[in-house]
């Protein structure tokens, strides 16, 4: 994209002039910011003169294009370093990008602890559902056949651990934590693609986001080795993330504008072979508040 910028000829005229003379460009930039030109403009147009002079080009004659600023990189919530302190535990960073903000993670979890908390999740899973964009209710949906459950915040001394572990990684306070879900996954079973963010399309998301702000960041717990199928897809960004026990990936897609980054756009590809148990933490911008009589949102796709 780029923005074009209209100039008189007799400020063509008066560059060439000085130009020819000798007189140092950032001088002439500064002229013209003086009379009050843009400077991002009076550079261009600068540059545009001395690059056809030095190329034998003709010069401007009234108009350039000027590229449109490039929107800043987002500034990550996750700490630097190969190696984050997480409350009880070291966490490792395998790999990790900073546009989009994206790291793979390892020793997120051990053994025992996934095998607790499959344990804990196996009788209350229910069907995954959906939120219809339109209605807000959830419904069970045949884009994918999970199950889930969610944990409340702190519910026992496991869960009060992981919830201040992850609270400490994804580097936002304890309250501004979502339950913990956990998501089981059968043979051939997988999600469409989604955002995590929550679209304000329907009232249940609207008033969601007004008691505790916009989803800013996620991560997605691998509780036990798949054999074949069931990474954590991101078509957008040519990523495939595989699930095995113990890592993690990790996300940010919310600015602290506000804005939202559709690039976080993923899916869990379908098992092909054994089974997938993910456990999901969600950070909002404030303190996260359920939708009243329940412990959860009413918020979007409940998948990783």
């Amino acid at each position: 994209m780029s923005t074009v910028v209209r100039f008189s000829p007799d400020l063509g005229r008066w560059l060439t002039h000085n130009l020819d003379a000798g007189q140092a460009p950032q001088a002439l930039v500064a002229t013209m910011r003086g009379q009050g030109m843009n400077e991002r403009a009076a550079h261009a147009i600068v540059a545009a003169y001395i690059d056809a002079r030095q190329r034998g080009a003709a010069m401007p004659a009234d108009t350039i294009e000027l590229p449109d600023e490039a929107p800043p990189k987002p500034v990550a919530r996750l700490a630097p370093g190969t190696r984050i302190p997480a409350a009880d535990r070291e966490v490792v960073v395998h790999s990790r990008s900073d546009d989009p903000v994206f790291a793979a993670l390892g020793n997120v979890v051990d053994a025992d602890e996934c095998k607790a908390l499959i344990e804990m999740a196996r009788p209350r899973l229910k069907p995954s559902t959906l939120v219809d964009p339109m209605s807000g209710r959830d419904v069970v949906s045949d884009k994918r056949a999970s199950w889930g459950m969610f944990f409340r915040l702190g519910e026992n001394d496991l869960v009060a651990r992981l919830d201040r572990r992850l609270s400490a990684l994804m580097n936002l306070p304890l309250e501004n934590g979502e339950g913990l879900q956990l998501l089981y996954y059968p043979t051939g079973a997988g999600s469409e693609p989604h955002h995590d963010y929550l679209a304000p399309t329907n009232a249940a998301n609207r008033e969601s986001i007004a008691r505790s702000g916009q989803r800013v960041s996620t991560l997605v717990t691998y509780l036990n080795d798949v054999p074949e199928g069931g990474q954590t897809v991101f078509p957008q960004l040519g990523l495939a993330v595989s699930p095995i026990r113990g890592n993690a990936c990790y996300f940010e897609y919310c600015d602290g504008n506000g804005r939202v980054d559709a690039r976080s756009l993923h899916a869990s590809a379908a098992v092909t072979r054994g089974e997938k148990w993910v456990m999901t933490k969600w950070m909002r911008e404030r303190r996260f508040v359920a939708a009243e009589g329940t412990g959860r949102p009413l918020t979007g796709i409940q998948a990783d």
